[in-house]
Parts: C-alpha cells; sequence; structure tokens
C-alpha cells in the first residue's frame, strides 16, 4: 500500500509537471497551500541586504512574508502600483531593479478584479537581469495557460483548490534547477533516515512530514478533468459566461465594474460597487434574497484595493467558474438590476 501511495504521488509530480512544463518532476515540492509555497520560496531564497521587486496587487500572502522579512531580515521592498484598473507597466518594473536586487514577484492576476499581470514579460526582463522570478499563480492556475520555461518562470507557487479543481490542503512549489534555497521546515523525509541533516535533494529538501495523499489524488482527478475537456475550452467557455455577464452589469444604472473584458487581461473576475454602498451589505443581500455567492470586502488584498480605489467600501467580487451556466448568469443580473433599483428608492425616500 506504500508503494502504491509513493506511485501516485509520483503520478501526480508527473502530470503537474506536464501541465506547467516544468521539465523534471521532483522540482516541485508539494504544500498544503500556496500561501506556503509562497512562504517557503521568499524566506528560503531572500536574506539581509536584498531587494525585492513586486506589485501594489498582490495577495497578503506574499505582502505579509514580506514585510516580515523587511522588518526582521533586513530585506529591501519595492512595490510598484498599478493604474486604476490594477495594469503594471512592465518598464516600471525594470526601473527599480537595483544591484543587489535578487528577485522580482508578482501575480499571474488579481484575485480582486481578475486583472491579468504580463508576466511574459516580467519573466523577460528577470532573464537579462539575472534575476530570480517567482510567480504566484493562485488566480489563474487552472484557467491561463503556464509554461515554466516559455514565461521565464524560476519558481511557481499554486494551491489546487482553485482552478485546479482539487480538493483544500493542497498546493505546490516549483523551483528550477540550479536555484538554492534554504528549507522552511526541517524533518522526517522518509529519505536519507539515517542522517541528522536535511536532505539537499529535491523534492526531500522541502517535503518533512506526511503528505496529503488523499489530497494529492483529489488533485490529480482535478487536472485530469480539466486535461480531458482542454484549458482552452474551458476559458472560451468561461469567456462566454463572462462577456455576457459583463454587458448584462454595465447596462445597469449605479454599478461601477472595476473588471477588463478583454480575455487576455481578465482571469474570470467581475468586480463591482452599487453607489456607496458598503460591499459586504450587497453581497449578504445576494446570499439571504437570491442565494447567490459572491464575496465582499477586501479580499486580504489592501493594496489592491487602494490602487483600484475602493479602500473604503471593498469589492463585491464574482468568480466565475466552468459549472456555472448562462441561467445563472442571467439570474444573477436581473437580482443586481432589483437591487440597484431598491437602493435608488430608498435613497429617493
Amino acid at each position: 500500500m506504500s508503494i502504491d501511495s509513493g506511485m501516485v504521488v509520483y503520478e501526480t509530480r508527473e502530470l503537474i509537471s506536464k501541465f506547467f512544463n516544468l521539465g523534471n518532476p521532483l522540482q516541485l515540492c508539494f504544500t498544503k497551500n500556496a500561501t506556503e509555497a509562497l512562504n517557503i520560496a521568499l524566506k528560503g531564497i531572500l536574506g539581509p541586504n536584498t531587494h525585492v521587486i513586486t506589485t501594489s496587487m498582490e495577495h497578503n500572502s506574499v505582502l505579509r512574508p514580506l514585510k516580515y522579512l523587511e522588518k526582521y531580515h533586513g530585506v529591501e521592498i519595492t512595490i510598484v502600483w498599478g493604474n486604476s484598473i490594477g495594469e503594471i507597466d512592465p518598464d516600471s518594473i525594470k526601473q527599480c531593479i537595483k544591484s543587489n536586487t535578487t528577485l522580482i514577484v508578482a501575480t499571474l492576476s488579481s484575485n480582486v478584479n481578475g486583472t491579468v499581470l504580463p508576466i511574459e514579460e516580467f519573466g523577460r526582463i528577470s532573464k537579462e537581469y539575472g534575476i530570480l522570478f517567482l510567480l504566484d499563480a493562485a488566480q489563474g492556475a487552472g484557467s491561463i495557460n503556464i509554461d515554466v520555461k516559455k514565461m521565464d518562470i524560476d519558481l511557481l507557487a499554486f494551491p489546487g483548490h482553485k482552478g485546479l479543481m482539487g480538493p483544500q490542503g493542497t498546493g505546490g512549489l516549483y523551483i528550477r534547477e540550479g536555484i538554492k534555497i534554504n528549507p522552511l521546515l526541517h524533518g522526517g523525509t522518509g529519505s536519507n533516515s539515517k542522517i541528522l541533516y536535511q536532505p539537499e535533494m529535491m523534492p526531500d529538501l522541502l517535503e518533512s512530514g506526511t503528505l496529503n495523499l488523499p489530497g494529492i489524488v483529489g488533485l490529480n482527478k482535478g487536472i485530469d478533468f480539466i486535461n480531458s475537456i482542454g484549458l482552452s475550452n474551458l476559458k472560451c467557455y468561461k469567456q462566454m459566461l463572462f462577456e455576457r455577464f459583463y454587458e448584462g452589469v454595465t447596462e445597469i444604472k449605479r454599478i461601477r465594474v472595476y473588471s477588463h473584458i478583454g480575455k487576455e487581461k481578465n482571469s474570470g473576475i467581475l468586480a463591482i460597487n452599487i453607489g456607496d454602498y458598503d460591499s459586504s451589505e450587497i453581497v449578504d443581500i445576494l446570499n439571504k434574497q437570491y442565494g447567490i455567492a459572491a464575496r465582499g470586502g477586501f479580499h486580504c488584498a489592501p493594496l489592491a484595493h487602494e490602487t483600484l480605489g475602493t479602500g473604503v467600501h471593498g469589492i463585491v467580487r464574482f468568480s466565475l467558474g466552468c459549472f456555472n451556466t448562462i441561467e445563472e448568469i442571467d439570474y444573477t443580473i436581473k437580482a443586481l438590476r432589483k437591487i440597484s433599483y431598491g437602493i435608488y428608492k430608498k435613497n429617493r425616500a
């Protein structure tokens, strides 16, 4: 049973390796989520007197480890700010490079409004200047094609439970061969058990403790599902739903939209607000009166909201998936129209 389990784990490494074009499957370590993967990468590479460049569209899973490293380990941080919809100019990244710049870390797509960042350009810049590039693919893996070799990605962090269709408690970190990284954890790996020091070979270096075998099996099946339908087919279907939703919502008075409509510029999120109402209040109405699941608030990305100008009321975020239907899109548009009109009547009273 133990051998069979090990085979399933390795098969999943191979499946993920092909999905992201990683090359050697052993350069992938499994984690419990993208947050753990990002912490391993950031704390394993950055040290005193190093400089890192990131963006204002990052999740706290990037920002908080960086602020920790800044406060306690002397890491210097430069944050490149996006425009009013969160777009980042690659030249702004280039202009921030210093002699001690060690890493560029960026999200594939904003978890707040879906804006896709110019990852290939970031990768090209990092390669040109001999800087490592870490991609946070939490928002977009499984929806946007990721090729680490073509995009010059040195480190890739991803969760299993979002676009990859796996269960919660799964994720991974890819590290290009030749990169030296210090492990976040030390412990049992099931290999070299007589040695008192952490094995230096991958993935053992970064995989201390028992792996989440049931979760890894579920992640395997999730990626298999994506491959069976085709990533491009799933993307086309989601884009059709998104365009229908976008067009319907933009016709409603008092609604402001913070997301791109372009299929190459959005990962499948529609972010809105209705007048000056708090986003959490709108989400509560959607849930209780219409049975629609959306998310309000600040989405663990404070600088993104500062970038978008939504730092007071937050944003109402709709995340579209391949299991949504046209009927659900039309129903949600009608619900938003009723809510907007109800707010208008209330304000007039």
